[in-house]
């Protein structure tokens, strides 16, 4: 079968969430179909002919599509006056629509597949047999930073949370298949269908986050996109609430907050005991440089694909009930779960301090994800959604 995956980012490198689950994605459907790949590129610095050479071996076309900035506030500027979500204006260009319109009657595919809400605009009118991959739920992300926002940006969030609800549901009438990627999500989508919704888990290169020996220079590691706002005030909970009652006992415990682009309000953490690393070539290095690894998320949706590299590496892990949701983890057999400052501080102890539980969680959670989690039989089970088997 020939097709066309439309992506919202170019999926290299593998920085963020959406772009690790195309990637993979894309790598296993290729297998035993044509890709023809169509991907947006919004205002991102991005080296072209390293991302090409990395997605050619799995694409018979591969197209990168610029957004420039003034386009994109241009659209922002008319989505905000159609009533549409800010950001389904952020990527949509009409400009963008004639390029793909072409590229569909050059190779004439039998399935779209597009990956989040923000590319929906490009097939919601589309007779394609089509699918959708909501990935998360956009929609209460939104609600979620609602809740947390200043007085100034509250309603904007609120704003933006109402026409995704609206679009989701629209989105949801308009294509043939729709996916997901946790239980918990698909409850969070608000259509009286939404049991419908195909659950298609994240996996993990088992093979390539493997267990390393390393020295153990932190007590901690938390990464992810530093720029995410849900990474943000996940690191801000962690070092301004959680870690001060762990110094109280472990008064030279070191943090380390790795991932790409650390927001200002990340940087500002660094001290004696924490740092900050920014952008790393291997992740790994992070996870294997720390003793434990904790998420310790409050706000956003989704699979913590952070927590399934670092169990996979044989990391004993610890995160929230939110995180957890998705995850599935066994609270105190193959993770241990915390949803305040307390909670989360004494599990952190109990690991550094008990030596058998520090064993038993790395090793069962270590067993876990590779049971659980593999992109392999995952993107068998889209591959299937797709074929309408």
């Amino acid at each position: 079968m020939r097709i066309f995956v439309l992506l919202s980012r170019v999926p290299y490198p593998l920085e963020k969430g959406d772009k690790l689950r195309a990637f993979h994605q894309i790598k296993e459907l290729s297998g035993n179909n044509e890709i023809i790949l169509c991907a947006l590129n919004p205002m991102a610095k991005l080296d072209k002919r390293r991302a090409f050479r990395e997605l050619q071996p799995y694409c018979q076309s591969i197209n990168f599509i610029d957004l420039p900035w003034y386009g994109i506030i241009w659209n922002m500027k008319i989505a905000f006056l159609k009533g549409m979500p800010i950001q389904s204006g952020y990527f949509y260009s009409r400009r963008a629509k004639r390029k793909i319109k072409k590229l569909l009657n050059e190779y004439k595919p039998e399935h779209v597949y597009c990956q989040l809400v923000r590319t929906a605009e490009y097939f919601i009118k589309s007779d394609l047999p089509k699918t959708i991959d909501y990935q998360d739920v956009f929609s209460y992300g939104l609600k979620r930073r609602c809740e947390k926002a200043s007085l100034f940006l509250k309603p904007f969030f609120r704003m933006e949370y109402k026409r995704l609800l609206k679009y989701e549901n629209k989105v949801f009438d308009s294509f043939d298949n729709k996916t997901i990627i946790s239980l918990p999500d698909r409850r969070l989508i608000e259509h009286p269908q939404k049991g419908k919704i195909h659950i298609i888990p994240n996996g993990v290169d088992h093979a390539f986050f493997s267990p390393m020996e390393r020295e153990k220079k932190y007590e901690l590691v938390f990464a992810g996109n530093m720029a995410y706002p849900p990474n943000v005030d996940a690191a801000n909970f962690l070092i301004k609430e959680i870690m001060p009652l762990v110094w109280e006992k472990l008064p030279d415990a070191k943090v380390l907050l790795a991932g790409a682009s650390p927001d200002r309000k990340v940087l500002a953490l660094k001290s004696n005991l924490v740092e900050v690393s920014g952008w790393l070539d291997d992740i790994r290095e992070a996870y294997a440089s720390a003793r434990l690894f904790i998420a310790p998320m409050r706000i956003g949706t989704g699979l913590q694909n952070k927590l399934l590299e670092a169990m996979s590496m044989k990391i004993p892990s610890i995160t929230t009930k939110l995180a957890n949701d998705a995850l599935n983890a066994k609270n105190g057999e193959q993770a241990l779960i915390g949803d305040n400052a307390n909670e989360l501080a004494d599990n952190i102890l109990n690991l550094l301090e008990d030596p058998v539980l520090y064993e038993s969680i790395a090793e069962n959670g270590y067993k876990f994800v590779n049971s659980e989690y593999s992109w392999e039989e995952s993107t068998a089970k889209l591959e299937k959604i797709m074929k309408g088997k």
